[in-house]
């Protein structure tokens, strides 16, 4: 089946390069706290966004293409909501102050979708290149969902992020806040802010869930640009979700559940597709969506005291 044409990468490209130009320049200018009404217009707007893409890919590309579009972003936006009881943790840990984080965030994710998209050229040309792939990463999800079942409390601990040290080494750090800069001069001396180390850890923290996340996709489509588009979609619509939910994570007591059980499908899937034949997606999309719409459910009436 023929991927995309070189035109449609860097169209749909430049269009996510826009998008966050324009968030830089009207929402991540200064400093500002973002209220739960915000956040979650700004979250409607990004699945908008995402939703009115996936319509395009399905009338230009065929039902095909377009539903393994919608389950590969339901996917990524159900295993997202993972990065922000992190990015939490992560704020947490190093006391950023609310008025500070939706720009962080927004350079972190910049940062993030740099690393997915070197991530995504990386598997798709290794499952292009090597048959044998598919079943390391069929294994790989299975393993990584049935982990996910059995713990379910994630653990941050920045101090043994390899990449922080290496940049607390080579560049010096003040040792607190200069309001929202990430880098200032003392005596002459150009110096970086806590507020850099927390980018540096969230863009690198990004990059496990991608090993996570990324094979997934590929075991709903080969198309290394539905994978990529799924991708920024998801990762564009984190900062505005971890302002909707980072206050009532404890809430999603089945979330992981949900999660685990798709991993676990999708590698089987992945193995499946190679010995039997592919799984149609009309099966695989109304699955997921089951799965992940039972979960959310399931962890709200749960809590709903």
């Amino acid at each position: 089946m023929v991927d995309f044409p070189l035109w449609a990468w860097v169209g749909f490209t430049a269009f996510i390069v826009l998008l966050l130009v324009v968030d830089l320049l009207v929402l991540g200018r200064g400093t500002r706290e973002i209220s739960f009404r915000f956040a979650s217009v700004l979250s409607l707007f990004w699945i908008g966004v995402a939703l009115i893409f996936g319509v395009i890919i399905f009338v230009f590309a065929g039902p095909e293409r377009g539903g393994e579009y919608f389950a590969g972003y339901i996917v990524e936006k159900s295993l997202s909501v993972d990065n922000v009881f992190v990015f939490a943790l992560i704020f947490g840990y190093f006391a950023v102050p609310a008025r500070y984080q939706y720009r962080v965030l927004l350079w972190g994710i910049i940062g993030a979708l740099v690393l997915r998209g070197v991530f995504i050229l990386v598997g798709a040309g290794l499952l292009e290149r090597y048959d044998w792939m598919v079943y390391v990463f069929g294994v790989f999800l299975i393993y990584t969902g049935i982990r996910m079942a059995l713990h379910d409390n994630a653990e941050v601990n920045p101090e043994k992020n390899p990449v922080l040290r290496l940049v607390r080494r080579v560049v010096p750090m003040t040792d607190e806040f200069q309001e929202e800069n990430f880098f200032v001069r003392h005596k002459g001396k150009l110096l970086a802010t806590p507020l850099f180390a927390v980018i540096v850890v969230i863009g690198t923290t990004d990059v496990v869930f991608a090993v996570d996340s990324i094979p997934a996709i590929f075991a709903i489509t080969s198309s290394a640009f539905i994978v990529w588009s799924a991708n920024a979609f998801a990762v564009l619509g984190l900062r505005p979700l971890y302002f909707m939910l980072a206050g009532m994570m404890e809430r999603f007591v089945y979330l992981s559940v949900g999660l685990s059980i798709i991993l676990v499908f999708v590698g089987v899937k992945f193995i499946w597709g190679d010995l039997f034949g592919k799984v149609p997606i009309s099966v695989s999309l109304p699955f997921i969506a089951l799965v992940v719409t039972g979960s959310i459910a399931a962890s709200l009436w749960k809590t709903r005291r």
